[in-house]
């Protein structure tokens, strides 16, 4: 499966607030970009608000930069760091500049992503 990786960390047992519910959360692609144009990625279960304006990620609350980030598009609204995030690739070239090296995946939806990029 290329050069993921699960993580042997994160199983989604932390704490979701009660008012994310499954049905407004999907598996995306998230890359830190904080640091340069490749950072930090994983693809886990994001969860978005009722209205669709913020999203929700492991303790992080962000908000979309409406077009105005350079290789991101939302940002994390405690630090200010800029993230990308996006539904992951079948064809699993999720990085910007293609490939997957490094990209973890959170064991909670590992199952449900091979399913995703093998249908």
């Amino acid at each position: 499966m290329g050069n993921y990786q699960q993580d042997q960390e994160f199983d989604g047992e932390e704490a979701v607030p009660s008012e994310f519910k499954l049905s407004r959360s999907r598996i995306m692609y998230i890359e830190d970009k904080s640091e340069g144009l490749e950072g930090d990625a994983r693809i886990g279960r994001v969860y978005s608000s009722k209205s669709g304006k913020t999203l929700y990620y492991r303790g992080k609350k962000f908000q979309s930069l409406k077009g105005s980030g350079f290789k991101a598009n939302y940002f994390d609204v405690e630090s200010g760091h800029h993230y990308w995030i996006s539904g992951p690739r079948k064809d699993q070239n999720d990085r910007l500049y293609g490939g997957n090296k490094g990209v973890e995946i959170d064991k909670d939806v590992y199952e449900e992503y091979l399913q995703y990029i093998n249908a």
